[in-house]
């Protein structure tokens, strides 16, 4: 009878976009340190927190700085990126389709 509404309070945001604008942004990678390393690479600027060790590393990054969230495929960076604006982070962005869609689109990483 009641339904529970869902506002999404994030943005998915796709790779061309975010390089567009990838000085702006506060870099979190959510995933594993050797998937950060690993194949795939990870973005310029990038800072590893993995997921299961946000919540106690939120208080080290800045709310109020546009905040781009990435893993491999784009579910683990959209669970962050929910718990980033629950926390109160104001600009909080989703790469689609995650590091796979970044390198499918021969973006630079780093290694």
């Amino acid at each position: 009878m009641f339904r529970r509404v869902f506002r999404k309070s994030w943005t998915d945001l796709p790779p061309k976009a975010a390089a567009e604008r990838l000085q702006a942004f506060q870099i979190v990678d959510v995933r594993r340190p050797a998937e950060f390393t690993g194949e795939l690479g990870h973005l310029p600027g990038a800072r590893l927190v993995p997921l299961d060790r946000l919540p106690a590393q939120i208080a080290e990054l800045d709310p109020g700085r546009p905040t781009l969230v990435v893993c491999r495929s784009g579910g683990r960076s959209a669970r962050a990126a929910s718990m980033l604006a629950a926390a109160g982070f104001s600009e909080v962005y989703n790469l689609d389709g995650g590091m796979l869609a970044w390198n499918a689109e021969g973006r630079p990483v780093e290694h």
